[in-house]
């Protein structure tokens, strides 16, 4: 396609000079949506099997003398009331030295909080295939232990499953007028080509070329700038996508899982030049076809 004859001097066109890096800034673009929104995606899916299947139970701490030990019978209080509920799989109440772990990479170091009372936390396993009543299961928690408090991740969790799917409808909507922008230039370009060699493309067809041979070779030429231009996007994208990367890695451990691409986002990344390139041609082709049906 790169190589075939062409009767159109088509390589010395002024229009055709900007629509490479018209096309390396569209895909340069699309690159980071599509980046953005597989890492939010990955983020989420990872968060969603973490938290899956799990509860915690919340028991705020007695203050004064002795509040240590009756903090404790509520958290043992409140452990039997969570294992006799159906559905769940398993109970573990955490220690103080677990605690401060959590803390850790929100505040550092714990020292400042290592003699506070904290609230003591309970892990719930329940099964994902149960059905369980949780507003009833909170409220008999709370009668059952004063100062205690059932926290359903799904609340959250699924506010951020919303999230993650508005983002990605949004990298598609914006790839998706990415496409529309980069049609439009290659529009503009193979009319303005068409205008500048109508005297050639009108001896063509005195001598009996069809409008498919033509549009071919503008296909052809349209092909070779939006791929030239695609490459230049995604070799744009490389180095900023790895500044990204290093950036949110420093983020990472704690609080925050993995931001890093997934293997298919980098496969959908390295054929967006391929995509660009065959928008272009198809672009171009129609548009030919489209140019030579009004003419008389």
């Amino acid at each position: 396609m790169l190589a075939r004859r062409s009767d159109l001097p088509l390589k010395g066109d002024a229009a055709g000079r900007f629509l490479p890096w018209l096309v390396a800034m569209m895909v340069f673009l699309a690159a980071m949506a599509v980046a953005g929104a597989f890492v939010i995606n990955g983020v989420v899916s990872r968060w969603d099997h973490d938290v899956s299947g799990t509860l915690t139970v919340q028991v705020l701490p007695i203050g004064g003398e002795g509040g240590e030990a009756l903090t404790d019978e509520r958290v043992r209080a409140a452990v039997e009331v969570m294992r006799q509920v159906p559905g769940v799989l398993a109970v573990r109440a955490l220690d103080k030295k677990q605690l401060l772990a959590l803390l850790e990479p929100w505040l550092g170091s714990t020292d400042v909080v290592r003699d506070l009372p904290l609230p003591r936390l309970i892990d719930v396993t329940v099964d994902p295939g149960a059905r369980i009543d949780l507003d009833a299961v909170a409220d008999r928690l709370s009668h059952a232990v004063p100062g205690a408090s059932l926290d359903d991740h799904r609340v959250w969790l699924s506010r951020l499953i919303n999230l993650s799917r508005t983002i990605q409808w949004l990298a598609i909507l914006i790839v998706g007028l990415i496409a529309v922008v980069t049609s439009t230039t290659v529009v503009y370009a193979t009319r303005t080509g068409m205008a500048v060699h109508r005297e050639v493309i009108e001896v063509l067809h005195l001598i009996g070329a069809h409008d498919d041979y033509i549009a071919r070779q503008f296909a052809d030429r349209a092909f070779s700038l939006g791929l030239a231009g695609g490459l230049i996007g995604l070799a744009l994208s490389v180095p900023v996508l790895s500044v990204v990367g290093w950036a949110a890695h420093r983020l990472e451990g704690g609080f925050l899982p993995s931001l890093s691409l997934p293997l298919l986002g980098f496969i959908g990344i390295g054929l967006l030049p391929a995509a660009a390139a065959l928008v272009a041609m198809l672009t171009a082709r129609a548009t030919v076809h489209g140019t030579l049906a009004r003419l008389p």
